[in-house]
């Protein structure tokens, strides 16, 4: 359901340094996957994504993770730290004396966690969205007549937990970039027109009635 080269590239390692059968686990979308400091998960189908959480209740986003990649509370030193299903998800359970075998999943996690916290820190925010939509398109996104479909439901509020903005901010982006043909919208989901040069070519020059938002 999530064909990204990127995923099937790292899983395609993985499986090949990883011979035999692990054991395997599903669960339901929105559940939280076990707190285990003694095995990491593979993500085998489905979408999760990685959160904590501040004194006053505000949902802070680490990450979002798919097919190919590993997760697990041991690779986070985040308090309180969860693991919460976006959609249906089947695991495998990789136990201590395997991690090692996998070194390139776990530059892969360090890579993407990188790129996102890169993201959220660019400004204005109508530049922080659009590349927000662009690494999802590239980790969940399929080619399609259109453009790229974003082939995961994320909701305006949880954009808005990602960027630290407000989701009536978020709201009124997406109205802007589908106004402006830079995006469609396809039932719950986003297909983005790419390549966007047109988008690229008027970043340093544009100027949004939304760029003071917060």
């Amino acid at each position: 359901m999530y064909p990204t080269s990127r995923a099937q590239h790292t899983a395609a390692s993985y499986n090949s340094s990883l011979p035999g059968t692990l054991p395997q686990r599903l669960f339901t979308r929105r559940e939280v996957i076990p707190a285990r400091n003694d095995v990491l998960w593979r993500i085998e189908r489905g979408a999760v994504r990685t959160l904590t959480w501040s004194e006053d209740g505000t949902f802070i986003t680490l990450g979002y993770w798919g097919p190919g990649d590993l997760i697990g509370y041991p690779l986070s030193k985040v308090k309180p730290y969860q693991i919460e299903c976006l959609t249906s998800v089947e695991v495998s359970l990789l136990p201590p004396h395997l991690w090692n075998q996998d070194v390139n999943s776990l530059i892969t996690h360090i890579q993407q966690a990188e790129e996102l916290l890169s993201i959220v820190h660019r400004k204005p925010i109508y530049l922080r969205l659009w590349q927000f939509l662009v690494w999802l398109s590239e980790k969940f996104g399929r080619d399609v007549e259109q453009g790229k479909l974003i082939d995961l439901n994320v909701t305006h509020q949880e954009m808005a937990e990602v960027l630290n903005t407000t989701r009536v901010t978020v709201t009124r982006l997406l109205q802007q970039f589908e106004e402006e043909g830079n995006l469609l919208r396809h039932k719950r989901r986003i297909i983005l027109r790419l390549p966007n040069e047109g988008f690229k070519n008027n970043e340093k020059t544009r100027k949004s009635p939304l760029d003071s938002l917060h």
